[in-house]
């Protein structure tokens, strides 16, 4: 969504619209404090967090924020994400609404967990 094209994850979301950037730096934190000696970087346009691999990444849009921690990482939480609007790697959750900041960071953390344990890939 920023109309310039961002060097690094400070400025993607300072280019973010207002409402985005608040929610930006509250996931920016939780992956930070589960994968903390993670790195950030800019791929695709879009901030990733990455170690061996890349772990996550997210981005905002018009009227929510994509959480994209890959399919596999998605899948034991199924249940809890029924009301939010998913995709296959993806998750959106609305700028008018808190971020569930437990089920991201449950979520992180498998995908942390599953990089480490079984070299887990970042697309399928």
């Amino acid at each position: 969504m920023p109309k310039i094209k961002p060097a690094t994850v400070d400025e993607y979301i300072d280019s973010a619209p207002l409402e985005a950037q608040q929610k930006l730096q509250e996931i920016r934190a939780i992956l930070h404090e589960v994968a903390p000696g993670a790195k950030e970087a800019i791929k695709w346009g879009y901030p990733v967090i990455e170690e061996k691999r890349i772990l996550f990444s997210f981005s905002a849009h018009k009227s929510h924020l994509n959480f994209m921690p890959t399919g596999p990482a998605l899948e034991p939480f199924k249940g809890e994400l029924v009301s939010f609007n998913t995709g296959k790697d993806t998750i959106q959750f609305p700028y008018n609404k808190p971020l569930p900041k437990v089920l991201i960071k449950k979520i992180a953390e498998y995908r942390v967990r599953d990089v480490k344990e079984n070299d887990a890939k970042w697309m399928y």
